[in-house]
């Protein structure tokens, strides 16, 4: 009888280990990446980098620094890089001052994408600087 009741204790313990738990799980949220990117713009001229999104979400753009001078309005841009060019998605332009806050957002696809800064028409000479893209 005691072997009986082993057994029974046995399975039972071992059918509640089993038990499925029907709670709904919850998402987690994508995983955020910053690239930060430096470089000098020629006069009338633009540089390009490419980052990859892994999943679609808000890209953010923020010009962090450009100078001289420091008051500069720079172009930026997000777009798909094609042939060393970055052809720019739509409404995703924009010129801008540096500064702290994003200066330029929207929601992407996965895949290969690129930022350009460019000159806004208005360099007299190179311009120095470090612009921070954050991602999905």
């Amino acid at each position: 009888m005691k072997r009986l009741y082993a057994l029974l204790l046995a399975l039972a313990l071992a059918s509640a280990a089993c038990k499925k738990d029907d709670a709904p799980t919850t998402p987690s949220a994508p995983t955020t990446k910053t690239d930060t990117f430096t470089g000098t713009v020629q006069v009338r001229s633009s540089v390009n980098h490419t980052f990859t999104v892994e999943q679609a979400g808000q890209v953010s753009v923020t010009l962090t620094a450009a100078s001289p001078p420091s008051t500069i309005v720079m172009g930026i841009a997000v777009g798909t890089p094609a042939n060393g060019a970055c052809g720019r998605l739509a409404g995703s332009t924009t010129t801008t001052a540096a500064g702290a806050t994003a200066q330029l957002t929207g929601v992407v696809s996965p895949g290969m994408l690129c930022v350009e800064i460019f000159d806004a028409g208005n360099q007299t000479a190179a311009v120095t600087y470090t612009v921070t893209v954050t991602h999905p």
